[in-house]
């Protein structure tokens, strides 16, 4: 049996505060005419104003999400509140679910199998293109691999041809680098916002869009209270990528793949899903939206239980349309993650579930020392990271700070965080930045995840 969840949980699955609202008026008893709960999957009737109830089902092993109402919301009001009335022990215990549930289930049971019968097909022809493309001298195509498929084949000799944006690309970073030099010659006050942004918009028509964001966000860092010691450092991550591209044939594969990737090269889901995955009990720590233009995205951290491997799970959407609610934070999920490719392995895709229930609770954590030194290790491997996941152990949390670390000026006051410890040491799990420390989730004493 799937361990329920709390009310704090199932809210924060709602895409909106509006649907927080409505599934809290549908979540009593008396609007359901059925209700029920198995092993997996819960599901219920609730009467609406046509004259057929509406049929609401939670896959709770996702979970996933089905309802007959016309709401464009994902999950709707529906499932929400039967996620509510299940979280206050409102749903009984049943072996029989309904056709229409089962239909469903086994819908969705096909959909998955098929989807696993692509991703080991992919990872099949994977497996034939190394073998094919290794050389006799017993160096392996996973070399030539390293920087992705947007690099371009190989040439006479072993040489691999540079591709056309690739060009464009080091043209567009030479630039780059000759203008920081003149901005450091100059003084860092002499730049303006219209510069970086004029400066942006070449970057992207020289085909490098993630160099691009990283100068578009300069304006932001002007706006801090010491923004001259934060540019600088800015310059110097920018700096240090536009020559690490310029000499990419002279890196290691892993890290040639990182700078590609960070300068806008994109690696397919398909690659991804193609390459070994990792299974394991993967603890959903927490997560956070964020506005990026016309889209919102979200970021989902994940730490394995026998690994203790970090992994982000990064999905986009337009505003106002539902994001991926499939990670429940505070629950753990058996499942085979498939990592992008780079130096420090981070953002990964769900590859598969596997229908085991994994025990939820608190997951293990760190001293605030050991978790400094994963950051450091990490930022050795990607001196671009800008965010990592870390739970922290036996900490207290202050006002401004968190086992001795610094909390993030721009993050939510800590004293819910603060109530919840009573001054004690709590288990924490918190998004490591530049800036400081987003506390996403804690434990209570009955090791109920409280999020933050």
């Amino acid at each position: 049996m799937i361990e329920r969840w709390s009310r704090d949980q199932v809210l924060a699955l709602a895409p909106d505060t509006s649907s927080q609202k409505a599934a809290q008026g549908v979540g009593a008893p008396g609007k359901w005419s059925l209700r029920g709960v198995t092993d997996s999957v819960l599901f219920g009737e609730c009467r609406g104003s046509g004259a057929k109830p509406y049929q609401a089902s939670v896959d709770l092993t996702e979970p996933a999400y089905r309802c007959s109402c016309p709401s464009r919301k994902f999950p709707c009001k529906h499932a929400l509140g039967l996620l509510l009335l299940w979280s206050a022990d409102g749903v009984p215990v049943t072996d029989v679910v309904p056709p229409w549930v089962s239909e469903w289930l086994v819908q969705r049971a096909d959909r998955a199998a098929r989807s696993a019968a692509k991703i080991e097909a992919a990872r099949d022809e994977a497996a034939r293109a190394l073998g094919e493309g290794s050389g006799s001298d017993g160096e392996g195509g996973s070399a030539g691999a390293g920087a992705g498929s947007a690099r371009g084949g190989a040439g006479p000799g072993g040489r691999r041809a540079e591709s056309v944006r690739e060009g464009r690309v080091a043209a567009g970073l030479g630039e780059l680098e000759r203008w920081l030099a003149d901005q450091v010659r100059q003084g860092l006050a002499a730049a303006a916002d219209s510069d970086w942004d004029g400066l942006a918009k070449r970057l992207v028509d020289a085909q490098a869009p993630g160099v691009a964001g990283m100068v578009a966000r300069l304006s932001h860092v002007r706006r801090q209270d010491d923004w001259p010691e934060r540019l600088l450092e800015e310059y110097a991550l920018i700096n240090l990528l536009a020559v690490a591209y310029r000499r990419r044939a002279e890196l290691p594969p892993s890290l040639a793949q990182t700078v590609m990737t960070r300068a806008g090269f994109p690696v397919t889901r398909e690659e991804v899903l193609a390459s070994p995955a990792v299974r394991d009990e993967w603890h959903v720590l927490g997560r956070r939206d964020e506005e990026q233009g016309r889209l919102t995205s979200r970021k989902v951290w994940l730490r394995g239980r026998s690994t203790g491997r970090a992994a982000l799970v990064l999905s986009f959407a337009p505003q106002g349309q539902p994001l991926d609610a499939s990670l429940v934070t505070g629950t753990a999920v058996d499942a085979d993650l498939a990592f992008y490719p780079g130096s420090a392995p981070l953002r990964a895709l769900v590859a598969a579930r596997h229908a085991q229930p994994a025990p939820g609770g608190r997951p293990p954590g760190v001293s605030p020392e050991e978790a400094l030194d994963e950051v450091a290790a990490a930022l050795s491997e990607d001196p671009w990271t800008d965010s990592w996941p870390l739970v922290l152990r036996e900490v207290v949390p202050g006002g401004d700070e968190l086992g001795g670390l610094p909390l993030h000026p721009g993050g939510r006051d800590p004293w819910r965080l603060i109530a919840v410890s009573g001054g004690h040491p709590v288990t924490v799990a918190a998004e490591w930045t530049p800036n400081g420390l987003r506390p996403l989730t804690t434990w209570d004493d009955e090791e109920t995840a409280v999020l933050l």
